[in-house]
């Protein structure tokens, strides 16, 4: 296991599907002094009503069903996010909820703390690892690549 310092500054992915979106904004902006002390990822549209409604730039990727869950899967398979807010809508079926599944998936696979409902946003947020320095474990996947290889 690699262990990887999470300096003071963390880096958050912001996401909320469209019924949650008005949730997330609404939650953001009432930890908007605690937000704006990280550095903001979002997926498109919600990352543009963020933006706006916090007054504060954020680094925009694409619309969740046009690529930005991948991308955002991306960023923390590569290390570049601390933790995700995701506030999802699990009573209404989404076009990309493939996207979605391996977006909660990657996530659990590297380790980052995931909030999927307002409950557990706050949780997160008001922790005192937020403040700080975090030293998280970053699993090493060796043994099962190594693995996977010796079986082909």
């Amino acid at each position: 296991m690699e262990r990887t310092i999470l300096g003071e500054r963390k880096k958050i992915a912001l996401v909320a599907h469209d019924n949650r979106k008005q949730d997330l904004l609404t939650w953001a902006g009432y930890n908007r002094s605690l937000l704006i002390q990280h550095d903001l990822y979002a997926t498109g549209t919600t990352g543009g009503l963020l933006a706006d409604h916090l007054g504060v730039a954020l680094t925009l990727l694409k619309s969740g069903p046009l690529g930005g869950d991948q991308q955002l899967g991306a960023l923390i398979a590569e290390g570049v996010i601390d933790l995700m807010i995701f506030f999802w809508d699990p009573l209404e079926p989404q076009p990309h909820d493939p996207d979605v599944k391996a977006l909660l998936r990657i996530a659990v696979v590297w380790n980052i703390p995931i909030a999927c409902n307002l409950a557990s946003a706050d949780f997160i947020i008001s922790s005192p690892l937020m403040n700080g320095a975090y030293q998280r474990v970053r699993p090493d996947y060796q043994a099962h690549l190594d693995r996977m290889r010796g079986q082909r």
